[in-house]
């Protein structure tokens, strides 16, 4: 693997029915099995509704985020996570706090406060941790409320500890560290990604995990080895992704991946292109990246273009087949063309990082409330990547208040000039302008979304 690293860059070769009778029994099961997956589907739903409603309510947390967090957790009712919130807080944890341990790691409110969390704050109180220290370390590696009481904890603990305050100090890490477990190789090899630059949210997500990129020694100074002569940012996440995919996958299997892009028309570059964005770009299958491949090519991209919509948005590759029709299902019920679906694919690939409710929402606001035309849309798709609230709307309603007074004639403003540009260049061309000082602060004052109510004065002589 070492050869094929330090080459990357340049010459790598990479049942059938047998009766009425059983028809029947099967239609019998397996309606029983679509009202059962429906109900399922139901209580999925209102429990999803209710853990989103929880988190806003509770703990203010945004509904974006609290959407997010509904995926990993769900809450049936408020009982047990109000004990464990309670539990939190009865122990120095500020709202702040509390917040950010179960954005990461949301696992928390469903164990049980009484028999689970409270006996580890009580065993790491035990081994000494003031109110400050164990608010500090929990909401820095809230991961750890989920291990066991015991060696593995505390010495969790105390490297965190340790960690945290070597930082206080700028003084260096001293740690004496007994051979042979698990743990111990953690914090071993911890401390050597510590001395690269890797910081607290990446390296303590690494102590806490059940992967094994952390285990081991030979291994991992080879997989760090690579990273580093690759020219990976430590400060980065996709640090501690590369990690992951060169101590889990051997030399042969890389290579193996490395020869499928090459395959599908990619330069041995590009695939390293590709990796240096997107790290997990060689952990997929064969049968997927092909598949990818050909589901781009079904939207009407040719081979290059589906190569150079990979190099700019790698992470299409884990994409299903059905979200990316879907995406072209969607496009057309909103009267693109297959070309125009095409375009924006090509130009602007990240937009299906989106939800399509909110790539409908945004194209529908563009084209039927500012009569923009859906070729403009295709000719400048990064405008479904701005924000709806924050850009999108407060510029159109700047816009729709100079027309309703005639300060802008009877012409819409191009698409691109009102949505592309940035906040100074938009506001010297369609607010600051004016002499009036009024009107530029009741602009403003819509611009910023302020209440303002917004007078369209008469113009003398009209």
């Amino acid at each position: 693997m070492c050869s094929l690293i330090l080459r990357g860059r340049g010459s790598i070769d990479l049942q059938k029915w047998r009766n009425v009778n059983v028809l029947s029994s099967a239609f019998s099961n397996s309606f029983s099995s679509l009202v059962a997956t429906a109900s399922l589907s139901r209580d999925g739903r209102k429990g999803k509704n209710f853990t989103v409603s929880y988190l806003v309510g509770s703990l203010g947390i945004p509904k974006k985020l609290a959407d997010s967090i509904s995926s990993k957790v769900t809450i049936k009712d408020k009982s047990n996570p109000d004990s464990v919130l309670s539990l939190l807080r009865s122990n120095g944890f500020t709202d702040s706090q509390i917040s950010s341990i179960v954005t990461g790691y949301p696992t928390l409110l469903v164990l049980d406060a009484e028999k689970s969390v409270a006996p580890k704050l009580q065993f790491l109180q035990s081994r000494g941790a003031s109110s400050s220290e164990l608010t500090q370390i929990v909401s820095s590696v809230p991961e750890i409320l989920g291990l066991r009481a015991g060696k593995g904890i505390s010495r969790y603990y105390d490297f965190i500890k340790e960690v945290l305050e070597m930082d206080k100090k700028s003084s260096k890490l001293c740690h004496s560290l007994p051979q042979g477990s698990r743990q111990e190789n953690k914090i071993r090899n911890l401390l050597v990604l510590r001395d690269l630059g890797v910081p607290h949210k990446l390296l303590f997500s690494l102590l806490t995990s059940r992967g094994k990129p952390v285990c081991g020694k030979e291994r991992f100074e080879e997989s760090i080895r690579k990273i580093v002569e690759m020219g990976f940012d430590p400060t980065e996440p996709k640090f501690v992704n590369a990690l992951h995919v060169f101590y889990e996958m051997n030399d042969k299997t890389i290579e193996d991946k490395v020869n499928v892009y090459k395959r599908l028309g990619f330069d041995v570059e590009d695939v390293w292109v590709i990796f240096k964005k997107w790290p997990y770009s060689l952990k997929f299958s064969e049968e997927k990246i092909s598949q990818t491949f050909e589901t781009l090519k079904m939207c009407g991209l040719d081979e290059n273009e589906v190569i150079q919509v990979l190099k700019k948005y790698p992470q299409f590759i884990r994409i299903s087949e059905q979200r990316i029709l879907n995406f072209l299902e969607t496009f057309l019920g909103l009267g693109f063309s297959r070309d125009e679906f095409a375009m924006i694919l090509k130009c602007f690939p990240m937009f299906f990082g989106l939800s399509i409710e909110t790539v409908k929402k945004k194209t529908e606001f563009v084209v039927k409330k500012m009569n923009w035309l859906l070729k403009d849309m295709a000719l400048f798709p990064q405008v479904l990547g701005y924000s709806l609230e924050k850009r999108i709307v407060p510029r159109c309603n700047v816009i729709k208040a100079l027309m309703s007074r005639g300060s802008l004639g009877s012409k819409l403003p191009s698409m691109s000039s009102v949505l592309t540009s940035n906040d100074d260049d938009f506001l010297k061309r369609f607010v600051r302008k004016h002499n009036d000082e009024e009107l530029v602060a009741e602009l403003m004052a819509i611009f910023t979304g302020k209440k303002r109510k917004f007078r369209v004065k008469s113009i003398k002589g009209s």
